[in-house]
């Protein structure tokens, strides 16, 4: 029997991607999977169902997921929706994997197979699976937007009869793929950027993106290509050297989190009462809890005249390309093992022992065991 994959409507609030586009269907259709998928799914998308031509359309996720074999998914299915899920089967997402222990307990019910794409190892080989990278560049780009869309000064330098206006400036805290999108778009825009990043090795990036370096003297390379979280020595240096450079900015983005943990807080309630008057700060982290002691996340607050936006799912604001990319992470991981139509993981392999979440039955990756209290 062939494979079977099944995608559906995705039903959080405002998430309008889709984990299957036509371009990818066509492609699993040609290693041999048959695919389903829900009326509609991809609409929100701008991709319309005969867009689909390798693809059957029913009414309804459940219908879409019986008899599945492997479940597409952007987002975690609702406990509800797990209960559609055929049991044994394998789903493939962004499952944010710290968040609800009754979701984890859910598929082990089910007996899913389930890879949480936050889990993929940072090595060469994983780099095209690497969803939190395709989404972290929607993510930076759309903070570039929202502040130059926001902010009451141009961005570029402009000569005018009038005379001249100087460009804003811009500060970028935070140098991984959503912090340096977020940099090359205002630098495009025509802005002054300055940027920060705890990583030693992020200074060459910035400066080739044509941003000047803020060096605050503390360093936080960590393992696996993230930074580690800074001792409270380590904090209080870095905010010091921060605070002057949040003060003289029109513009602050911050980018900076840590895998499943709250994102840390950079931007203090005092370095906020030191900014310039109508400053604006878009902190990116604010759905895990923010990078600004004062972000709300989902809302626009005025505090000390500093407009602090805490914008969430931002990916989903540009729902055509996000999904374009996201689909083709979930291509890139699992064609490798599909042949003649069936799907053969290999569990010696690195990238699909590392991201996977839960298999027959139990929590198999250490770092969730260890932090949802799931430790054998």
């Amino acid at each position: 029997m062939p494979l079977k994959i099944a995608a559906a409507r995705e039903t959080e609030c405002a998430e309008k991607r889709v984990a299957l586009t036509p371009e990818i269907a066509k492609k699993f259709k040609a290693l041999g999977a048959e695919m389903r998928m829900e009326q509609s799914a991809g609409a929100e998308s701008h991709f319309i169902d005969t867009d689909y031509a390798d693809v059957q359309f029913v009414d309804g996720l459940s219908t879409a997921y019986a008899t599945a074999d492997l479940i597409l998914r952007v987002t975690p299915p609702s406990l509800a929706e797990i209960e559609s899920i055929p049991d044994g089967s394998i789903l493939i997402g962004l499952m944010r994997p710290y968040e609800s222990r009754e979701r984890i307990a859910a598929f082990n019910r089910k007996k899913l197979t389930v890879f949480a794409l936050e889990l993929l190892p940072r090595i060469s080989r994983a780099q095209s699976m690497d969803a939190l990278s395709s989404q972290g560049a929607c993510a930076g780009y759309q903070c570039g937007l929202i502040a130059a869309a926001r902010c009451t000064k141009f961005f570029p330098m402009l000569t005018t009869a009038a005379g001249t206006i100087r460009p804003a400036r811009v500060l970028v805290i935070g140098a991984g793929v959503a912090g340096l999108q977020a940099i090359a778009t205002c630098k495009r825009l025509g802005a002054m950027v300055e940027a920060y990043d705890v990583r030693a090795a992020a200074r060459e990036q910035i400066e080739s993106l044509g941003a000047k370096f803020v060096d605050t003297g503390v360093s936080a390379d960590g393992t696996g290509g993230y930074a580690r979280e800074l001792t409270a020595d380590e904090k209080a240096q870095q905010a010091e050297k921060l605070a002057k450079a949040v003060a003289a900015a029109d513009v602050v983005i911050t980018t900076a989190a840590i895998p499943g943990k709250k994102a840390p807080i950079i931007i203090t309630k005092e370095m906020v009462a030191r900014m310039k008057y109508g400053a604006i700060i878009v902190d990116m982290a604010a759905e895990s809890g923010g990078n600004c002691a004062l972000t709300q996340a989902g809302e626009h607050i005025i505090a000390n005249d500093v407009n602090i936006h805490g914008p969430v799912n931002l990916p989903s604001r540009m729902p055509t390309h996000a999904s374009e990319l996201f689909s083709r992470n979930i291509y890139n991981f699992l064609s490798p093992f599909i042949k003649d139509g069936k799907l053969e993981l290999d569990w010696n392999d690195d990238v699909v022992a590392q991201t996977a979440l839960c298999r027959a039955g139990q929590v198999t990756h250490p770092t969730v065991q260890q932090i949802m209290g799931e430790a054998p």
